[in-house]
């Protein structure tokens, strides 16, 4: 959506790449933080009915399209995991890195795809969300069906937390594509 804004803009290539580095960065933090905030609130259970680290993985792929999109999907869980393995428990545990990385980078990817028509319609961010959601969560669960001899969970375990979750899924699922859609309307109006 943001390259669309820019291309209309005629905005420089330098300032496009800014923008998009400091939003990337911006929202990388904010899967760190989040997380953090909801354990601190409501202990780690929190974490695992609201999935905190997802929220900012579907904002930037709405707004950044899927290729910027793809660097805080697959940044987010390893940056958290190497600050807080610094201060403490590591989020996420080191067993379910990989898979994280690999679930939000999918969530990136299918959230991004949606760039251009999100930028035509907010709505489209719904059917953004759901889907890369959906897509996800199946990657999660599939890699674990795949690895369950050689990591610490099963897929029992996993389907069971993905049934929890869907608390925080049904959250994002409507809260993100608000968020997008009052984000898309400022940028058309200053466009205007």
């Amino acid at each position: 959506m943001l390259e669309n804004v820019f291309v209309r803009r005629n905005t420089a290539l330098k300032s496009r790449i800014t923008v998009k580095t400091l939003t990337s960065a911006g929202l990388i933090a904010l899967a760190v933080i989040l997380p953090q905030i909801v354990h601190l609130a409501l202990g780690s259970q929190g974490g695992v009915l609201l999935l905190p680290m997802y929220l900012p993985v579907l904002i930037g792929g709405c707004l950044l399209g899927w290729r910027w999109a793809i660097i805080v999907g697959a940044l987010s869980p390893v940056v958290s995991f190497a600050i807080t393995s610094m201060i403490g428990e590591a989020m996420p545990a080191l067993p379910r890195l990989p898979f994280m990385v690999a679930e939000l980078t999918v969530f990136a990817i299918i959230s991004g795809l949606f760039g251009k028509k999100i930028d035509e319609n907010g709505l489209w961010a719904f059917p953004a969300v759901i889907l890369a959601q959906l897509a996800g969560r199946a990657v999660f669960l599939g890699l674990v069906a795949i690895f369950q001899g050689v990591v610490p969970f099963t897929v029992e375990m996993i389907r069971s937390q993905i049934l929890t979750g869907w608390v925080g899924l049904l959250i994002q699922a409507v809260l993100v594509p608000l968020l997008i859609i009052g984000i898309r309307a400022i940028l058309l109006k200053d466009n205007d």
